[in-house]
């Protein structure tokens, strides 16, 4: 048997032709020359064509003089080698003149298909060159160049087979004798020890058990429901894999071996091929005369059809762009900024310090509105409660400022604000941010005002004072200065103020405030004058910043005054007026930890801070605002969220204003509700994140969120919307990981989970610097600010990513709709099943008493009987007798 990589077939002149490519299993036996003249063969063409058989099939390597050639059905025409007209199989060659095929690249240039081999062409000592049809496409294309003339005459004129001595007489065929297989006894050479090692035999000894059960309770139905695991406490229990130390198994190795020999088959087919024939048709257009054309324009239905659709076209053309590319509008081209493998988020900048950080977290995170890379933390104690009180001496003397930090500087702050306790959280003010307000640990309101020094922040961010080609950071170690403290200017009264920390402190916008009794009316000074607080002592408190109204003093009172209250020289005197005297305007009592946010654009105002003119409004009556909504959302440290309107209402025996009661309250979360956060870009949706889970809500379904999460295998600290994209949002794990939602890619997952830290994410705040350049704000537990920049796909929206997000908002809202439907109708199915099973078995009592009553008469009435047969038994004795 001989493994050949072509199969030869042979011509009545004994002549030998190369036929095909594809690896067959052939037998040197069934073909029909001899052995002798084979091998003769096989040692001429691989002289001539092969450097060596086991080449073969290699076309560029082992074939130096054929060059594969594409001839188009043009070059064809021009040549005379037409497939299956010029060349067939029969005769799969023909001979060119040299000068056609010179004339040919002069005329058509790199057009012409002897382009790539015009050097060998215009090289070859011939006169005329052999190209062959590769029907089979052996070299790679429809035909093959021979380029020298030993292998021109060896395929022209093959080499006759030679007889040797010893051979069969020509005309005489060799006939196959078969014979059988001879069945021989089994040797055994050792394979069966070696499977019977290999084998897995059961060593351990089985364990039973015996399961019991009440007889009685054989039969019984059994009656499963579904419930939520977070509805219920200790509902939801994480079992996850470790590792047992009490246990240590090895891994066996093992030796397999296996063997598998193909089945070979040998089968044939032969076709009649049918040769293509042209074909070919001609036709003329239609044209109208010109009658026909006169009789068309001038009928009154193409007038009719020009006045009812080409204006309207017309129209339409005006109105939107006819020219349109509407598929490559379907997609983004995201090429040029990355597809959907770049979403995630790089590591810009990273901000610590030894001194002020060392031990503390990060507890808020705010950017500076106006000033570009100028972002400010405030930091807490990482203890306990019980920790807390009892350290309570020790952190009294400790200082927790709140750090501007600043692009330009990552290793010193460049301004720092000394709070009276720690600052839990703070924010700037929209209307100027110069000024912050802040909540502390112990339930008071600080109220900062660093007018003075915004140059210096605006050169922090631009780096001038110094050298050109000197760092700031390495001028702020060479001068040894310290970072500036600025003092608070006002502080909230203890007694007045929350009970615990506050969790949240929210500016009410510029545009309208609020009165006692929480009615919203129009602001006249055009700034933010009040916030408002929440705090777990169950109360939300709003505060006024303007002076409270003047009583009429006589002089003495108003020179003692004057003399006992002079703040320090360095402390500003922008609210003088409220410090430790200031009391909320409204409070709310509710049980709450978290509030939502307002969305609010920031102003710039001149050199002359518009707080220290303000006072409050005249007696001239305020006019109301009643598209102001007064409703807010509120999570709790229960994990509830709750849905009310701060509005006063009137106590109708004490007289005394009191809060409303909660329109709704869930109970969605497992946990403490860390935030609540309405999205920027739709006012009704809003987001809340706590505890094992996160749910999306839309303000004025009462039945629930449209969204809620399934839980997580680690807690979520925080949550934040994107800012540039609807359906986008950031979630903060204990961990250390960011989950980043997408909403149009993933509902059941986040799209991807990135790790930014090995502690707990404690803060998250995104800021759009510009089109192209967009960051976001990750602290965590160890004191550390992470500043990432956005990818491209996760800050650019789509062309209509905001109206796919509010089509899914308002199709999971019918889809909530549909499910309480159901439920209603499920229950009404129930109670009318009720009823029928109830009046079933009152009908079957029924019958049992009316069979009980009818066995009870018929056995009267048969004793009756017995007995009047008794009697007249007797009677017939006495009287026979």
């Amino acid at each position: 048997m001989s493994c050949l990589a072509a199969t030869f077939s042979i011509i009545s002149n004994k002549h030998y032709q190369l036929d095909t490519v594809t690896n067959y299993r052939l037998s040197a036996s069934r073909l029909d020359f001899d052995q002798r003249t084979y091998t003769c063969f096989l040692k001429r063409l691989g002289k001539h064509y092969f450097c060596s058989l086991s080449n073969f099939a290699l076309p560029f390597l082992g074939h130096p003089e054929i060059f594969p050639l594409v001839f188009t059905e043009k070059t064809q025409e021009i040549l005379n080698c037409r497939i299956n007209e010029d060349i067939t199989e029969e005769k799969p060659y023909k001979l060119l003149k040299k000068e056609d095929i010179i004339q040919d690249m002069k005329t058509r240039a790199a057009v012409s298909d002897f382009h790539p081999v015009k050097k060998i062409v215009l090289e070859y000592p011939g006169e005329e060159l052999l190209i062959v049809l590769d029907t089979e496409f052996k070299y790679g294309q429809n035909f093959y160049l021979v380029a020298t003339e030993e292998a021109k005459e060896s395929f022209l004129n093959p080499p006759e087979a030679v007889e040797e001595e010893g051979e069969t007489k020509e005309g005489m065929t060799e006939e196959y004798i078969y014979k059988a297989p001879v069945r021989k006894p089994w040797v055994s050479l050792g394979s069966e020890k070696e499977i019977e090692e290999e084998s897995v035999n059961e060593s351990l000894r089985k364990i039973k058990y015996m399961i019991s059960r009440v007889r009685r309770e054989f039969g019984s139905k059994v009656k499963f429901t579904d419930r939520n695991a977070s509805s219920v406490k200790d509902g939801y229990i994480e079992c996850t894999s470790y590792q047992d130390k009490n246990f240590s198994i090895k891994k066996l190795e093992k030796d397999v071996g296996a063997q598998v020999v193909p089945k070979v088959k040998e089968m044939s087919t032969q076709t009649k091929w049918t040769y293509p024939r042209n074909a070919a048709t001609q036709y003329f257009p239609r044209e109208f005369s010109d009658e026909e054309k006169e009789l068309c324009l001038s009928s009154e239905e193409l007038k009719e059809f020009i006045i009812s659709v080409v204006e309207i076209a017309l129209q339409q053309n005006e109105i939107m762009n006819a020219f349109f590319d509407d598929w490559k509008a379907l997609a983004e081209d995201e090429s040029a900024f990355g597809g959907k493998s770049d979403a995630y988020l790089k590591e810009y900048q990273s901000f610590t310090d030894l001194h002020y950080l060392k031990h503390r977290r990060v507890s808020c995170v705010c950017w500076h509105p106006t000033i570009y890379g100028i972002i400010a933390v405030s930091v807490t104690e990482r203890l306990s409660y019980e920790e807390r009180i009892t350290q309570s001496g020790k952190l009294l003397l400790q200082k927790s400022p709140i750090l501007f930090w600043s692009f330009s500087d990552p290793i010193h702050p460049q301004l720092m604000l000394e709070c009276p306790e720690e600052v839990y959280c703070f924010e700037f003010c929209p209307s100027d941010p110069n000024i912050i307000a802040g909540g502390c640990m112990n339930g008071q309101v600080v109220l900062w005002d660093i007018s003075e020094y915004e140059e210096k922040l605006q050169n922090a961010k631009t780096g001038a004072g110094g050298s050109k080609n000197t760092p700031t950071f390495i001028q702020a170690q060479q001068s040894g200065k310290e970072p500036h403290f600025v003092r608070y200017c006002a502080v909230s009264s203890i007694e007045y103020g929350h009970k615990s920390v506050i969790t949240d402190i929210h500016w009410l916008p510029d545009y309208f405030e609020v009165n006692r009794m929480g009615i919203a009316f129009e602001n006249r000074a055009g700034v933010c004058v009040q916030l408002v607080t929440c705090s777990p002592d169950c109360s939300i408190l709003f505060w006024d910043l303007r002076a409270p109204k003047t009583t009429i003093q006589n002089s003495t009172e108003k020179a003692k005054d004057e003399k006992t209250i002079e703040a320090p020289p360095d402390v500003p005197t922008t609210f003088k007026h409220l410090d430790l005297s200031w009391r909320p305007l409204i409070k709310v009592l509710y049980i709450m930890y978290n509030l939502m946010q307002y969305q609010t654009k920031p102003e710039m105002f001149g050199d002359e801070n518009p707080y220290k003119q303000l006072r409050f409004p005249s007696a001239k009556p305020l006019k109301i605002l009643e598209n102001i909504t007064t409703n807010f959302f509120v999570g709790t440290e229960d994990g509830e969220v709750i849905y009310s309107d701060w509005k006063m209402e009137r106590d109708s025996d004490s007289g005394r204003l009191i809060s409303q009661k909660p329109a709704n309250k869930y109970t969605i979360h497992d946990g403490i509700v860390h935030t609540i956060q309405r999205s920027p870009f739709f006012k009704d949706i809003i987001l809340s994140v706590g505890g094992w889970n996160f749910a999306i809500w839309k303000e004025g379904v009462t039945s629930g969120p449209i969204l809620q999460s399934c839980c997580s295998s680690k807690r979520y600290t925080v949550g934040h919307w994107s800012l540039s994209r609807p359906g986008v949002f950031f979630i903060g794990r204990e961990d250390g990981h960011i989950d980043i939602w997408d909403l149009l890619e993933k509902t059941h997952e986040p799209s991807q989970t990135q790790n930014i830290s090995i502690s707990m994410i404690t803060c998250i705040r995104p800021w759009i610097v510009s089109s192209k350049q967009h960051f976001l704000a990750i602290s965590d537990d160890f004191g550390t600010l992470h500043i990432l920049e956005i990818s491209w796909t996760l800050s650019h929206p789509s062309s209509n990513e905001r109206a796919s997000v509010l089509h899914y908002f308002e199709r999971e809202v019918k889809h909530l709709d549909y499910f309480e439907q159901r439920q209603e109708f499920r229950a009404k199915e129930r109670k009318e099943l009720e009823l029928e099973t109830q009046r079933k078995k009152t009908v079957s009592c029924v019958q049992e008493v009316e069979t009980l009553v009818l066995l009870r008469f018929v056995f009267s009435c048969a004793l009756h009987i017995i007995l009047l047969g008794v009697c007249y038994t007797q009677h017939c004795y006495y009287h026979w007798q």
